[in-house]
C-alpha cells in the first residue's frame, strides 16, 4: 500500500474540462450525450487503477476517450482522499492461493 498524490489533470482531458465546468462531483448519464458534439470530442481520459505511475502522467496515463462511446454512465470525483485498510494487511504466502479463488468474489 502506497500514499500518492495525483497531480492536476493534463489539460483539455476529461478530467480537466469537468473540473474547469465547476470543480463537484458529478454523475453523468451518457445515453443521451450520444447526439451532444461536445461529449462525442475525443479527449484524453486519464487511467487510475491498480497500477499508476505519476511519472508518466502527461504521457502514459491517458487513453484516448468519447465519453459516450466508452460508458454508459460516469462518475467524477473532483477530490479524493487516501483509503485506510480496516485492519492491518499482510502480504500473501509464496504461493498461497487466494480465498476468493476461482471466482474473484
Amino acid at each position: 500500500m502506497q500514499w500518492m498524490s495525483v497531480p492536476r489533470a493534463r489539460p483539455g482531458s476529461w478530467e480537466d474540462v469537468l473540473h474547469e465546468a465547476g470543480a463537484q462531483d458529478r454523475l453523468l448519464l451518457l445515453d443521451e450525450a450520444r447526439a451532444d458534439d461536445d461529449l462525442l470530442e475525443e479527449r484524453g481520459h486519464r487511467a487510475i487503477g491498480v497500477v499508476y505511475h505519476p511519472e508518466y502522467e502527461q504521457y502514459g496515463n491517458y487513453v484516448p476517450s468519447v465519453l459516450p462511446r466508452r460508458y454508459d454512465a460516469f462518475i467524477f470525483l473532483d477530490t479524493t482522499r487516501a483509503l485506510h485498510p480496516l485492519h492491518d494487511v499482510q502480504p500473501r504466502k509464496e504461493r498461497e492461493v487466494p480465498e476468493t479463488y476461482p471466482s474473484g468474489v
